[in-house]
């Protein structure tokens, strides 16, 4: 077992998937309840790594983080060192590559609230905030805890956008997924085997998690 890899891979995952789960709340909460005709270029935008290949949204990545590019030009000005193959590459480009893992369950649970709920909280008076914390975010924490599930297990399983961006480099950018990789290129097929089965179980522990969280029913307060 990769140890080195294995700790990497889980700071990486936590640290996107807590960035996510702050920025995916209110964009999940934004775009069901905006009555703004665009949304839906929002909607396609977050839904882009869905359908792109790893290696695409890699590539654009990359040059987005390279010298010559805005990002790129900003980061060395401020850190004195180049964005791309660092682990604050590895955490942008898994923010990008995660987000609709996060927002998409969230968004989901927001939209089977049921609207008397909000529009009675607010003909008590309540404001837009007030109506999130006490109505939408109680009866939306399954979708929120999926959410963040989703997306740190994706961030441990990433492996396209990791090589692209990251490359690598041994306590820096090598993953979990990357460490696999190279194992079998080295035919070491006992290492391997080991890892690959260590996320295997992995992978179906957030299975069952998710899965039971929405199987759970969702009991709001009578209203008096």
């Amino acid at each position: 077992m990769d140890w080195q890899a294995l700790w990497l891979t889980a700071r990486l995952a936590t640290i996107v998937s807590g960035i996510l789960l702050v920025i995916s709340v209110p964009l999940a909460h934004w775009m069901v309840f905006s009555r703004r005709r665009w949304t839906f270029l929002i909607e396609s935008v977050v839904s882009l790594p869905l359908v792109l290949p790893p290696t695409v949204l890699g590539f654009y990545l990359l040059m987005a983080m390279g010298t010559r590019s805005p990002l790129g030009r900003l980061w060395i000005d401020w850190t004195g060192h180049p964005l791309a193959f660092t682990f604050e590459g590895l955490v942008v480009a898994s923010l990008f590559y995660s987000l609709p893992f996060a927002v998409q369950p969230i968004a989901t649970a927001f939209s089977q609230i049921d609207p008397t709920l909000r529009e009675a909280s607010a003909t008590l008076g309540a404001s837009t905030l007030r109506t999130f914390f006490r109505i939408v975010l109680p009866l939306s924490i399954e979708g929120v805890i999926a959410g963040a599930v989703l997306s740190f297990a994706h961030t441990v399983g990433e492996f396209g956008v990791v090589l692209m961006v990251g490359g690598n480099l041994p306590g820096v950018t090598r993953t979990v997924s990357i460490s696999i990789y190279d194992h079998v290129q080295a035919l070491q097929y006992r290492e391997a085997t080991v890892t690959a089965l260590f996320m295997l179980a992995f992978a179906f522990a957030v299975l069952l998690a998710v899965y039971g969280l929405r199987r759970r029913p969702l009991a709001a307060a009578p209203l008096a």
